[in-house]
C-alpha cells in the first residue's frame, strides 16, 4: 500500500462504521484491523495527516508510557491487540463515529515499526442515559467526550504556530458584546473546547461569536437589513447572534430578546439570515436533540453507530493576531 492509498483505505474502514474489521497481522485476534504503512513515512508526518482529517488526537502512549486513565471509552481498544513481544511505544487516538483510529510506533524486539489501527468504538444510546441527567451530561455521554482530550499532542507541538490552543474566553467576549451569553452555552464550550459535533456541527468559540456579530452588524449598517427580516442582526433589540454553523451553510443563532440570555430561543436559517425556524430550548438541549433524535428537523445527516466530538485545537498564531480585538 502506498501513501496515496492509505487514507482512502483507512476511511473505507471507518465509514460506513458497520463493516467487519478483520486483522491479518500474525498473532492478532479478530475485532480490529491493522493497515500497512508505506515506506518512508514518519510518525509525525502521519499524525499530522490524520489530524487534518480527523481532528486533534488523544495521546494514549508517549515514549513508552501509557496514559493510566486510558479506558474503553478513551481509546484502549487500540492498544489491546498488541502482545506476544510487541510493545507500544507511541499511540495517538481519534474518535470517528463507531470507530477508533490509532497511529503509533510498536517495538518488536529491537525493531520499531509504524502502526495504523482501526477498532470498534461504542457510546451509550440516548435511551440508556439517566432521566435526571443534564443536557450537557447527556452530550458528554453520547459523544464519549473526555475533557482531558483538550491538550496539544507533543508530536504536533513543533508544527504549531505558538503552542497555545484557542480557549473559551467567555468573559472577554461578553465584555466586548455588552451582554452575557447563555450560561449553558458557556459550560458547553468550556467542556468541549474548539471543534464540531459528529464532525458536522461547528460550535463557535466566544471570540468567533464576537467576530461574526461585528461583521454582520457592520454589513447591515452599510447595506441595510432587508435580508435579515424578520430579525435584525445583534446588537439591535431582538437581534440574531450566531453561535454555530454547518458545512451545508445552515446557521444557528440566538434571538436576543429579553434581559435573560438563558431564555433566548434558538433560531435556525438556511444559507442566509432570512426567515428561519424558532426553537424554545437551550443550546445544549438543541445540540443533544440534533444528535439523538432522528425526527429532529435538523438531525445529523448520517446514521452513525456512535456520536463524537471532533476536537480542532486550532492554535493561536505566534503574533497573537487571532486574539479577540486584534
Amino acid at each position: 500500500m502506498n501513501e496515496d492509498e492509505l487514507l482512502p483505505a483507512l476511511h473505507g474502514m471507518v465509514w460506513p462504521d458497520t463493516r467487519v474489521l478483520d486483522c491479518r497481522s500474525a498473532g492478532h485476534g479478530a475485532g480490529h484491523a491493522c493497515l500497512t504503512i508505506p515506506d518512508g513515512v514518519g510518525l509525525s508526518e502521519l499524525v499530522e495527516t490524520l489530524s487534518n482529517w480527523y481532528g486533534e488526537p488523544r495521546t494514549l502512549v508517549s515514549e513508552g508510557r501509557a496514559d493510566p486513565a486510558a479506558s474503553e471509552r478513551t481509546g484502549l481498544p487500540l492498544i489491546a491487540p498488541f502482545g506476544d513481544g510487541e510493545r507500544v511505544a507511541e499511540m495517538r487516538a481519534w474518535a470517528f463515529a463507531g470507530r477508533w483510529i490509532g497511529c503509533g510506533v510498536v517495538r518488536v524486539g529491537g525493531e520499531a515499526r509504524l502502526a495504523v489501527v482501526v477498532a470498534p468504538r461504542t457510546t451509550p444510546a440516548p435511551d440508556e442515559l439517566p432521566a435526571d441527567a443534564s443536557w450537557l451530561d447527556r452530550l458528554v455521554a453520547v459523544t464519549g467526550w473526555d475533557a482531558d482530550q483538550v491538550g496539544i499532542d507533543p508530536i504536533r507541538l513543533d508544527r504549531m504556530y505558538s503552542g497555545r490552543i484557542r480557549t473559551a474566553d467567555c468573559a472577554a467576549a461578553e465584555e466586548r458584546l455588552g451582554t452575557a451569553l447563555p450560561s449553558d452555552y458557556k459550560k458547553l464550550v468550556e467542556t468541549f473546547g474548539d471543534g464540531a459535533f459528529d464532525g458536522f456541527l461547528d460550535v463557535r468559540l466566544p471570540a468567533d461569536i464576537v467576530k461574526g456579530a461585528e461583521f454582520a452588524s457592520g454589513w447591515a449598517k452599510a447595506h441595510g437589513t432587508p435580508s435579515w427580516e424578520p430579525h435584525p442582526p445583534f446588537p439591535e433589540p431582538g437581534g440574531l447572534l450566531p453561535w454555530a454553523g454547518t458545512e451545508h451553510e445552515t446557521s444557528f443563532y440566538w434571538i436576543t430578546e429579553g434581559p435573560d440570555p438563558d431564555a433566548w430561543p434558538v433560531y435556525v436559517t438556511e444559507v442566509g439570515p432570512e426567515a428561519g425556524t424558532r426553537f424554545a430550548m437551550t443550546t445544549t438541549e438543541f445540540v443533544f436533540r440534533m444528535l439523538a433524535d432522528p425526527e429532529h428537523p435538523y438531525s445529523m445527516p448520517a446514521d452513525f453507530a456512535a456520536h463524537w466530538f471532533m476536537n480542532y485545537n486550532r492554535p493561536w498564531p505566534a503574533d497573537g493576531t487571532a486574539d479577540l480585538g486584534r
